[in-house]
């Protein structure tokens, strides 16, 4: 595969995760802008650039989209660069990074409190419980499901009082496709043919980080630890990074800023170590 042309200042594409916008990104974005890169932060089909209390209105549009059309929406917008971005994914999101990155896409990669691909079959209790809004109801596999004010306390908003994480639930939570989280949890058992497979081995995939908040109700650290112990089995550069007392809010709790900065760092550094035509 032909090297990704790139600069010191590459592209940076973020995608969000289930019951999320594009401007749960609007932290990171500003900064890694005021830093010099053009940020791409798309809304998955069916969001688009629109509210969240639109969507929450209206969530009709996402009934029937799944990750495969994602994933390719994605990778489109990705082709449509001038050269090859990072990638930045936040949960659902950072599963979309891998598969991505495993379509040779990238020349870096960062899952935010991911969850996991295909393979890797941790389901901690807390995870289990986050999805029950869903799972709970199959007869809804093609809808848009809301998350209640209640259950997004437990959620995201895990490290707030109640009246605080409401007024986060106002601004900021939608409905989620429930086709995408029934797809993600089917997958897992199958390594090779899931939806959201990828190669573990892959000798050429770009550097991807891990990174693991200590009190995720979502995607906690055991998630991330049993990924990497898959990705271990090649010779691709993967590694993990935890913060504690971090929720699955990572893209804007209090002191996102830090986490922000080490995921930019490490994704330069690496991705210039692979490319050096990038120092």
């Amino acid at each position: 595969m032909s090297q990704p042309k790139h600069t010191t200042k590459p592209p940076i594409v973020l995608i969000h995760g289930l019951w999320m916008t594009p401007r749960s990104w609007d932290t990171w974005a500003k900064r890694y802008r005021d830093l010099g890169h053009q940020v791409v932060a798309a809304g998955w089909p069916g969001i688009g650039d629109r509210a969240p209390a639109d969507v929450r209105e209206d969530p009709s549009a996402l009934d029937g989209v799944g990750i495969v059309e994602i994933v390719d929406f994605y990778a489109d917008l990705i082709a449509s660069l001038p050269e090859q971005p990072v990638i930045m994914g936040h949960s659902f999101g950072g599963i979309f990074t891998q598969m991505l990155l495993d379509r040779g896409l990238g020349i870096a990669g960062v899952g935010v409190a991911p969850g996991q691909p295909a393979g890797v079959l941790t389901l901690p209790f807390s995870t289990l419980r986050t999805g029950l809004p869903v799972l709970s109801n199959p007869f809804r596999f093609g809808k848009a499901s809301p998350i209640s004010k209640r259950h997004f306390h437990y959620t995201f908003g895990n490290d707030l009082s109640r009246a605080d994480s409401d007024a986060e639930w106002a601004a900021s939570a939608v409905n989620s496709s429930n086709r995408v989280f029934f797809e993600g949890v089917l997958s897992l058992p199958k390594k090779k043919s899931g939806i959201t497979a990828v190669d573990f081995r892959k000798p050429d995939r770009a550097p991807l980080l891990l990174i693991s908040g200590g009190i995720d109700h979502v995607a906690p650290p055991a998630i991330q630890k049993a990924a990497l112990r898959k990705y271990a089995q090649g010779t691709a550069l993967v590694e993990r990074v935890e913060f504690p007392d971090r929720t699955h809010r990572l893209v804007s709790q209090d002191g996102w800023e830090e986490i922000a900065d080490y995921a930019l760092d490490w994704s330069l550094r690496h991705a210039a170590t692979r490319f050096p035509q990038a120092t």
